[in-house]
């Protein structure tokens, strides 16, 4: 191991850039929550931003480019630490990925979408963040994690395109689909390692082996679609003929998980709260198959299964598990985060499925989603805020 690091250099550097996950968690549930509130007072008629060609642009593009991605850098930077044994970028280097990020998250709103500036920081950040996670993960030649390098480069030419053909509406609401599936994507190799395995140490039952046609199957299908979505126009995308991929991929992601010990975990937040999220996987492919069909269901409502459920629910669950472990405390949370867990997947459910099932209700969905979100997201930055500003409690670097 070479996480040796010279206390007094550590000592000198902010609690809230010691480490990766630090500054995106705290920040990021923070801006999710300006942002959910500020699309909210939009939807309602209460504030405007003229500088926006399009809000509804500014409310996915933040969500997923803004407050997604900086979960996603977040975590990667502070687990190549643990994967390769070298310490994750921390201190002023850390502190400019940050504000690159953060830039463009407190100005859009002002100044616009046709902000060359606010676009070059957006694209910007995330490479930078791509090249300090790559470069401890080729020096220990780790092949099985660089894929995550090419697909933070993915998400930054997605990003990229989101910019520039903001005005094409119909073309950037795919490109806003498939990076989803992106983020999908992720959370099914990821889930896929640490779900089995978390749930086996806590519940003390054995983990199960993956079946390797299973695997081939879920993730298989998952970049199959991710692709189509990228490559192909949206007239291709809703022709019937996808429905048996969306199924098989629904079907598979479900007996997957089926296989995870999901009955032992009911005395266990931080594992039921994992496994819920992930459920929304095969109901999101299943509502898309649906569209793809035909059904009485908007692109909007069944991407909402995979963004507000297994996106905004597994980055919760996986930054309260996170947090803790790599603050020194142990893996334990109380009632207000146990309900902020239940809050936004309630919540997640509410604003993909009552859309379908009444449409006449598609506005309460909107704003029960939107409020759901920020109380949950709300709890955990006033539980999480001194956890992530404070050092470690057992005095050791990160």
């Amino acid at each position: 191991m070479h996480q040796i690091l010279d206390s007094q250099k550590e000592e000198a550097i902010p609690p809230l850039l010691r480490l990766g996950f630090r500054p995106f968690f705290l920040f990021g549930a923070l801006f999710s929550v300006a942002a959910m509130l500020l699309w909210w007072l939009q939807l309602t008629g209460l504030v405007a931003f003229p500088a926006l060609t399009n809000p509804i642009w500014w409310h996915a593009h933040e969500m997923l480019f803004g407050f997604g991605s900086a979960i996603v850098a977040g975590f990667l930077l502070t687990a190549v630490q643990n994967w390769t044994g070298f310490p994750g970028v921390r201190g002023p280097v850390l502190g400019l990925i940050v504000s690159l990020w953060l830039l463009p998250r407190l100005l859009l709103p002002l100044l616009g979408n046709d902000n060359l500036l606010l676009m070059m920081s957006d694209l910007l950040w995330l490479p930078l963040a791509a090249f300090y996670l790559a470069r401890p993960i080729v020096r220990v030649r780790q092949w099985r994690n660089l894929f995550f390098v090419p697909l933070l480069l993915v998400l930054t030419a997605l990003n990229a395109s989101s910019w520039l053909l903001g005005s094409d509406w119909l073309l950037t609401e795919k490109l806003l689909v498939a990076t989803v599936l992106l983020f999908t994507t992720l959370i099914a190799v990821m889930g896929g390692r640490v779900i089995p395995f978390f749930t086996s140490r806590a519940t003390q039952t054995s983990k199960p082996e993956p079946r390797i046609w299973l695997e081939r199957i879920a993730l298989g299908s998952l970049w199959l679609l991710l692709v189509s979505w990228i490559a192909l126009p949206t007239s291709l995308l809703q022709q019937p003929a996808w429905a048996p991929l969306y199924a098989l991929a629904a079907l598979a992601h479900l007996i997957r998980q089926s296989r995870w010990r999901w009955r032992a975990t009911a005395a266990h937040p931080l594992l039921w709260s994992l496994h819920l999220a992930y459920l929304f996987i095969p109901l999101g492919l299943a509502a898309l198959g649906w569209w793809t069909l035909g059904g009485a269901l908007t692109l909007s409502s069944a991407s909402h299964f995979l963004s507000a459920g297994a996106m905004g629910g597994m980055i919760l669950a996986m930054m309260a598990r996170v947090s803790l472990g790599h603050t020194g405390r142990a893996l334990a949370i109380g009632k207000r985060i146990s309900v902020a867990f239940a809050l936004l997947l309630l919540s997640a459910l509410l604003r993909a499925a009552l859309p379908l099932l009444l449409p006449s209700q598609t506005l309460a969905a909107w704003h029960g989603g939107a409020w759901g979100w920020v109380i949950a997201y709300g709890l955990f930055a006033w539980v999480y805020l001194p956890i992530l500003s404070q050092p470690r409690i057992d005095g050791r670097p990160g």
